[in-house]
């Protein structure tokens, strides 16, 4: 469709869409005439915007108003006309530092990577953190308090992996060392994912030496993390919600964050949109409709998959805002917080 533009819709159409982006309010004829780089009469203008209406690129949400860009017109916009910015140099430098001091940590150097890509772009980022696949060197579970034990991994590349899991409240601790000592005749220098059916088997024909409690603490231990059902796949980091109330200014703004907020809820979804940066290269940008996620709620989703060092593709960082969020500058902070990842986690399990 961007070939039907000429030169003059097309420095229209790109001059509302930045307006909308800048402003989030509709733009009229006369406002336009004044910024373009050329001199054109408002009727000029309105001429080309009711043609741009016409193939749906814009639309007036009420008589007499300005015009904004429609969803289809934002995807035309970021696929033919974004012009993708470059990060300052501080910006990559506080990335970089701020994630170096948790590099150690997988889950440390993720849940921070989420947090300062949150406050960089001002909208909630998301990471799909890797499953460990990595042969164990050390596993440990740790009462913490009724309903809850520490879980501690450690690979024999040196990764160390911390996850808070549900237990039964009334699960004593002495079901936690027998746990402790079983899995590690089981598991260690044999990855999860290897383990897990002979383990599964043995639980399931009862010839495992386990109480019943015991039995259901291992099974959660391998199966389900706490603090978001994520599957086989790996975990799933959400951080920065609050940026996306900073700058609603409409009723319908803040009818769609809260739609978000039930969306960001909903993990399994989360999860397959993630999922989707497995089948291409470079970042995606999913807006509006592209996605059953976000079909009804305004928003846009912009994520890249990391990989290891042997290029496999092991997990997806992402920034979630509204459709107006500013591409050019977060497209850039998604592909450089990806390539990030991907280095340390590389470099913790070269060590």
């Amino acid at each position: 469709m961007i070939e039907e533009l000429n030169d003059r819709s097309r420095q229209i159409f790109r001059e509302i869409v930045e307006s909308f982006v800048e402003t989030g309010e509709p733009v009229g004829s006369r406002t336009l005439a004044r910024r373009l780089p050329v001199t054109l009469s408002p009727a000029t203008v309105r001429n080309v915007m009711a043609d741009l209406e016409d193939m749906g690129l814009l639309f007036s949400p009420h008589t007499s108003a300005g015009r904004l860009p429609t969803e289809t017109g934002l995807r035309l916009y970021v696929d033919g006309l974004l012009e993708v910015g470059n990060l300052t140099e501080a910006e990559r430098a506080s990335i970089k530092s701020q994630c170096a001091g948790t590099a150690n940590s997988v889950e440390g150097l993720l849940a921070q990577a989420t947090q300062t890509l949150s406050g960089l772009a001002h909208c909630a980022s998301l990471v799909l953190a890797p499953k460990t696949e990595s042969p164990l060197k050390h596993i440990e579970f740790v009462h913490l308090s009724p309903g809850r034990a520490l879980v501690i991994l450690v690979t024999e590349s040196g990764v160390v992996e911390n996850r808070i899991m549900e237990i039964p409240a009334d699960l004593p601790a002495s079901a936690l060392v027998q746990a402790t000592n079983y899995l590690s005749a089981k598991l260690v220098g044999r990855s999860i994912s290897d383990a897990y059916d002979g383990i599964m088997n043995e639980l399931e024909s009862q010839r495992a030496q386990l109480d019943e409690l015991t039995a259901r603490l291992v099974e959660g231990g391998l199966a389900t993390w706490a603090g978001g059902d994520t599957g086989p796949g790996g975990s799933l980091i959400v951080r920065g919600q609050a940026h996306l109330l900073e700058d609603v200014n409409l009723v319908t703004d803040l009818e769609r964050i809260r739609s978000l907020f039930s969306a960001l809820e909903t993990k399994e979804q989360m999860l397959k949109i993630l999922s989707m940066a497995d089948r291409a290269d470079g970042v995606q940008i999913f807006i509006g409709a592209d996605n059953t996620l976000f079909n009804v709620s305004g928003c846009a989703m912009v994520v890249r998959s990391y990989r290891n060092e042997q290029q496999q593709i092991i997990g997806a960082v992402g920034v979630i805002g509204p459709t107006r969020m500013n591409y050019s500058r977060i497209i850039p902070m998604v592909d450089y917080t990806a390539d990030l990842i991907g280095g340390y986690i590389g470099a913790d399990r070269r060590r």
